[in-house]
C-alpha cells in the first residue's frame, strides 16, 4: 500500500521534470510535431495499401491498373519517407532535450544536497546518495521516453486507428476502441498495483549498493581486523535482499504480461471473426481485412510498448521519489533571510551561555562561556567527550547552538552568512581528508584564486614541499581517494599549507600535529608558530605538551568550563588539568583508586 507521503511526492517530482522541460518550448514543439507527424504517416499508409489489395483481389491486370497500383506504391514509399524524416526530427529533439535537462538536474541535485549539513551527511552512506542523484536524473530520461516514445505516440496512433475503422465499419471500430480503454485502464490498474514492489526494490538496490561503498572506502579495516568473511556475509544479506525484491517484481510483471497477451488473442479473433461475418454480408473487402490486421498489429505493439514503459515509468518514479525526500528535507543550517556578510576586524570570539546537546537529556554544552581576545591563543584541554570538538563545530556553524549565542567582533554568528563565516577561519582538523585530485588543487583549495608561486610558498612553510618535489610528477601527482595515497603526517602537512594559504584571521586547530613524527613535528611546530602571528587562534588539546606555550588554556569537563589559565597556573591549582597532565607525562594511567 503506498504512503500518503508517497503519493505527496510523486507530483513534486513530475514537476520539477516539468519545470525543467517548459524551459525549452522550441524543442518541447519539434518533438510534439514529429510524433504526429511519424504516427500520421503510420496511419496514412495502410489506406494505400487496403486500396493495392482491393485491386488485386480484382485479377484486373490492364495497363492503366498496373500504373495505378505503382502510383500507389510510390505514394506508400513517400509517406514512409516522410515517417523515418519526422521520427528522426524527433529523435534529435528528445536528444537535445534530454541532455540538457539531464545536466541541469544533475545540478540541482547537487547543490541542494550539497548544502545539507554536516548531521545529515554523518547519518548516510556516501554510496547511497551518489546513487540517488544519478538515479534522479536517470529517471527523467525514462520517464520522457516513456511519455513521448509510448503514451504520446500510442495514443495518436490508436485513437486513429479506432476512428478509421469505425469510419469503414462501426461496430469493428467500437470493439475496438471499447477494448483498448479497457486494456489501457487495466494496465494501469496492474503497474500501480505493482508500484509497491517497484519501490521497494529500489530501496532495496540504493541499501544494497550503499553497503558496497561502505565496504570498499572501510578496505583497510576488514583487512587488519580479519573482517573478509564477515562482510561478505553482510554483504550477501543485502545481495539477498535486493534479489528477492527483484524476483517478485518480476513475477508480478510476467502475471501482467500473461494477462495482456490472453487480451490480445481475445481481441483479434473477435475482429477477425466480425471482419468475417461482415465480408460475407458484403460490407468488407479483401482490403479491409489487411487494414484491420494492420492497425490491430500497430496497435498490439503500441500498447505493449505501453505496458513496458508503464514498468519503467513506476520504476523510474520510485527512483525520483527517494531524490525528492531529500528535496523535503529542509536544509538544517540555514542563512536568515537578511543575514549578512561577517566584518572580521578583531577576531575576537565569545562563547555566551551556549547550550547543545544531540539529545535533550544527555547535554554536550552546559552553559559554556568563554571569550578570545584579538591575537590571543587559547587551547581546549579535556577528558574524552567533555564537548572539545563540539566547541569548534559550533564556531563553524556546522550546528546551531540550542540556547545562547556565539559572537564573532560582537557579530552573532546566526545572524551572517555561513559563507562569510567560513571564509573567517581556518580549520585544521586532527585527520584531514583530501580529495581524490593533485596535490596542487588541494593545496589551492584554501584559497582557489592563488598562483602557483603562492602554493609554492604555503606549502613551503607547512613542510610538505620537500616530499612533494621527490614525486615523479610533483604537485600533479593525484592523492587518491580521501588522501590515502599519503601517510598521514603528509595529509596533516598538506591540510596546514592549505590553512597557511587561507590566511584567515582566525585559526582553528584540532591537534594539527597529531598525526606526525617527532622531526617532522617540531617542523611544524615552528610553521605554526608563523602562521599563528596576528590571529586569534583556538587549539584543540589532546598532547598537553603541544599546548604548554598558550596564551591561555582552558579545561573543560561535562560541557562546562572548570577551569582556565597558562599552563604553570593550571599546575600550581591542581586540580583536573594537574590530572591529566600527570597521566600523560608519567605515561601510565593510574589505577582507579588513585
Amino acid at each position: 500500500m503506498e504512503s500518503t507521503a508517497t503519493k505527496r511526492r510523486i507530483p513534486k517530482a513530475f514537476s520539477f521534470y516539468f519545470r525543467e522541460v517548459v524551459k525549452h518550448p522550441y524543442l518541447l514543439t519539434v518533438m510534439i510535431l514529429g510524433q504526429i507527424g511519424a504516427q500520421v504517416a503510420g496511419l496514412i499508409s495502410p489506406l494505400f495499401l487496403r486500396n493495392i489489395f482491393n485491386t488485386l483481389a480484382s485479377h484486373d491486370t490492364s495497363a492503366a491498373v498496373i500504373h495505378g497500383l505503382v502510383v500507389t506504391v510510390g505514394i506508400i514509399g513517400v509517406l514512409y519517407f516522410l515517417q523515418w524524416i519526422a521520427g528522426r526530427i524527433y529523435v534529435y529533439a528528445v536528444m537535445d532535450m534530454e541532455s540538457q535537462v539531464m545536466a541541469k538536474l544533475y545540478r540541482y541535485a547537487f547543490s541542494y544536497l550539497i548544502k545539507h549539513s554536516y548531521h545529515f551527511f554523518s547519518s548516510q552512506f556516501a554510496g547511497t546518495l551518489t546513487r540517488r542523484v544519478s538515479k534522479y536524473s536517470a529517471a527523467f530520461e525514462r520517464i520522457l521516453d516513456a511519455t513521448m516514445d509510448s503514451f504520446f505516440p500510442a495514443t495518436i496512433f490508436v485513437v486513429g486507428a479506432v476512428a478509421i475503422l469505425f469510419f469503414r465499419n462501426h461496430v469493428l471500430g467500437v470493439i475496438l476502441g471499447v477494448w483498448s480503454i479497457c486494456f489501457v485502464l487495466l494496465q494501469i490498474y496492474l503497474s500501480r498495483w505493482h508500484r509497491p514492489h517497484r519501490t521497494y526494490r529500489s530501496e532495496q538496490d540504493s541499501k544494497m549498493v550503499g553497503a558496497l561503498a561502505d565496504a570498499i572506502s572501510n578496505q583497510n579495516t576488514i583487512t587488519l581486523f580479519s573482517g573478509t568473511r564477515h562482510e561478505d556475509e553482510r554483504f550477501a544479506e543485502f545481495v539477498d535482499r535486493w534479489s528477492e525484491a527483484l524476483r517478485r517484481s518480476w513475477t508480478f510483471m510476467s502475471n501482467i504480461w500473461g494477462v495482456q497477451g490472453l487480451l490480445m488473442v481475445a481481441i483479434n479473433i473477435a475482429l477477425l471473426y466480425g471482419a468475417v461475418i461482415f465480408w460475407g454480408r458484403g460490407e468488407l473487402t479483401i482490403g479491409d481485412f489487411v487494414l484491420i490486421q494492420t492497425y490491430l498489429l500497430g496497435t498490439f505493439s503500441m500498447l505493449n510498448g505501453i505496458t513496458q514503459q508503464l514498468r519503467g515509468f513506476y520504476d523510474a518514479v520510485a527512483d525520483a521519489d527517494e531524490m525528492v525526500t531529500i528535496f523535503n528535507a529542509p536544509h538544517e543550517i540555514r542563512d536568515l533571510p537578511d543575514a549578512v556578510p561577517l566584518t572580521v576586524s578583531n577576531g575576537m570570539i565569545e562563547f555566551k551561555a551556549v547550550r547543545f546537546y544531540f539529545h535533550a537529556d544527555r547535554p554536550v554544552l552546559r552553559g559554556f562561556d568563554i571569550m578570545i581576545c584579538h591575537g590571543e591563543k587559547v587551547a581546549l584541554v579535556g577528558p574524552s567527550g567533555a564537548g572539545k570538538s563540539t566547541v569548534t563545530k559550533l564556531l563553524l556553524r556546522l550546528y546551531d547552538v540550542k540556547d545562547g549565542s556565539i559572537e564573532i567582533d560582537g557579530q552573532n554568528i546566526a545572524d551572517v552568512t555561513q559563507e562569510s563565516l567560513r571564509n573567517a577561519i581556518a580549520f585544521v582538523p586532527q585527520e584531514p581528508l583530501l580529495f581524490h585530485r593533485t596535490l596542487m588543487e588541494n593545496i589551492r583549495y584554501g584559497r582557489r584564486d592563488a598562483s602557483n608561486e603562492e602554493v609554492y610558498e604555503a606549502a613551503r612553510k607547512a613542510h610538505c614541499h620537500e616530499f612533494i618535489s621527490a614525486l615523479s610528477e610533483g604537485y600533479e601527482t593525484f592523492v587518491g581517494e580521501r588522501g590515502v595515497k599519503l601517510s598521514g603526517g603528509e595529509r596533516q602537512r598538506i591540510a596546514i599549507a592549505r590553512a597557511i594559504l587561507k590566511n584567515a584571521p582566525i585559526l582553528v586547530l584540532d591537534e594539527a600535529t597529531s598525526s606526525l613524527d617527532s622531526e617532522s613535528e617540531s617542523l611544524i611546530q615552528d610553521s605554526l608558530k608563523v602562521l599563528m602571528e596576528g590571529k586569534t587562534v583556538l587549539v584543540i588539546a589532546h598532547r598537553l605538551s603541544t599546548i604548554m606555550h598558550m596564551d591561555r588554556i582552558v579545561v573543560l569537563e561535562n560541557g562546562m568550563v572548570v577551569a582556565q589559565g597558562t599552563h604553570d597556573e593550571l599546575l600550581r591549582k591542581g586540580g583536573l588539568y594537574q590530572k591529566l597532565w600527570s597521566i600523560q607525562a608519567g605515561g601510565f594511567i593510574p589505577d582507579e583508586e588513585e
